[in-house]
């Protein structure tokens, strides 16, 4: 049981470390277990959520092994991507977005990480004290960074909404929250759909994709990370990528900043 529980949890601890670490200035661990214990609470509402959505579209309660491609593609993206990405975002947003400690760019991806870690973390403990530590092992190499690194791309967009918010670019903002849930709706319906076919050709893509995913999410934190200044500053950062700026160009995309 013991064993168990630490192959359950170890996982998390090491990711919830490594993102927390890469934090310069650390935000407040009381915001952070808040967070993480929002990212239980996204469980329940993914629950509630998935509940309503079966009564509407029934073969999405049925075995997703037994549908057609076209079914699987709307069971995964939309019955399981899209209601567990927007559960696990309203918790991000209603807790975070206008937290006063949310004051620099990397903070949103610390704060969507440690939602992610908790809707991982409770998902993680029920798989594997049903099904054993082989699924542990599994799990602590692909489900659980999945779910980390997914959290990273929804905290980059709504991190790239706060800032056009705060230099007054509405339709930057619009786009960028609607991308804090559309992108991580297709990287986890991407993930889930490659599993569920089950063909070697698919398997080499989904370890390809979750490889690219990986060196991506990455990437995205160190770049966000070394970031220092605050976003109360206008225009130190590009409304297009989150590039810190100092002249009136992006030096990485080359979008003007106006």
């Amino acid at each position: 049981m013991r064993m168990l529980f630490w192959i359950s949890v170890l996982p998390i601890i090491v990711i919830g470390n490594y993102i927390y670490q890469k934090d310069k200035n650390k935000e407040p661990k009381e915001l952070l277990i808040k967070l993480f214990i929002g990212g239980i609470g996204s469980c329940f509402i993914t629950l509630f959520l998935s509940i309503i959505l079966k009564q509407l579209v029934p073969y999405i309660s049925a075995d997703a092994s037994n549908l057609s491609p076209l079914k699987l593609l709307i069971h995964v993206y939309i019955g399981v991507g899209l209601i567990e990405e927007f559960s696990k975002w309203i918790i991000v947003y209603l807790v975070s977005y206008n937290n006063k400690e949310f004051d620099e760019f990397y903070d949103m991806v610390l704060y969507a990480v440690f939602v992610s870690l908790g809707f991982a973390a409770f998902e993680n403990i029920l798989y594997v004290f049903t099904t054993g530590p082989v699924t542990g092992i599994f799990r602590a190499i692909l489900s659980v960074p999945v779910h980390a690194w997914i959290g990273v791309f929804m905290g980059y967009y709504l991190g790239l909404a706060k800032i056009n918010e705060l230099n007054g670019r509405k339709s930057h903002k619009t786009k960028n929250i609607i991308l804090s849930i559309l992108v991580p709706m297709i990287l986890h319906g991407t993930f889930d759909y490659c599993l569920y076919l089950q063909n070697y050709f698919v398997i080499i893509l989904y370890f390809i994709f979750v490889v690219l995913l990986y060196i991506f999410a990455l990437k995205k934190i160190k770049s966000i990370s070394s970031i220092e200044r605050k976003m109360k500053y206008k225009n130190n950062y590009c409304p297009n990528c989150g590039t810190l700026v100092k002249t009136n160009y992006c030096p990485n995309c080359g979008i003007k900043n106006d």
